[in-house]
């Protein structure tokens, strides 16, 4: 987390897209001439850098700015909210005519909010980056509780909002047939 680029935190919102796309830019151009043996990242790979990137510039812009080690779940609970701005999942209020509709005939005047499957990728990527950077998993504010239960809330708010059932599908069982009857032996009949 240390580092990551610094950048101005007059305009955060622009700053932490636009830092981390410098720090990336530079951390590509540094180590692609070491990278030359290793194999390279996949896709997985490179995004959950980019996030994890973006998340240490939150950190740095935040006010006060805050260290990892200082990081819990309420600070990723925050995170989360500041990149709702960002989304471009409509999600219809109560009040909406639409809510409950998964495909409303007419534009309303809704939130565009991030997905919850966004998010909980991003949640899960971000989780994996902190043990791989030397965080304990007992002490990961990725996987706190409030963090579990907020993602639940969204799943069930954005299922709601759409009329669309995020229940899971019960396993059928096969069904067992009896064995085959013998036929009964001859002369018993």
């Amino acid at each position: 987390m240390d580092s990551v680029g610094a950048g101005d935190s007059s305009n955060s919102e622009n700053t932490i897209t636009n830092s981390s796309n410098n720090y990336n830019n530079t951390s590509i151009a540094t180590s692609s001439s070491s990278s030359a043996a290793a194999p390279t990242s996949s896709r997985y790979e490179n995004q959950k850098r980019r996030d994890w990137n973006t998340f240490g510039q939150y950190l740095k812009n935040h006010r006060p700015p805050l260290s990892l080690s200082r990081c819990s779940g309420a600070h990723v609970l925050e995170f989360l909210r500041y990149l709702d701005q960002f989304g471009k999942t409509k999600v219809h209020t109560q009040i909406c005519p639409f809510f409950g509709h998964p495909n409303p005939p007419a534009p309303c005047p809704c939130p565009l909010r991030q997905a919850w499957g966004s998010l909980d990728a991003l949640i899960g990527r971000l989780r994996a980056a902190f043990e791989e950077h030397g965080g304990k998993p007992e002490a990961n504010p990725f996987g706190a509780r409030a963090v579990r239960l907020y993602l639940r809330e969204v799943r069930e708010l954005q299922a709601k909002a759409r009329g669309i059932s995020y229940e899971k599908k019960k396993r059928k069982r096969p069904v067992q047939q009896p064995p085959p009857s013998l036929p009964p032996p001859p002369g018993s009949i």
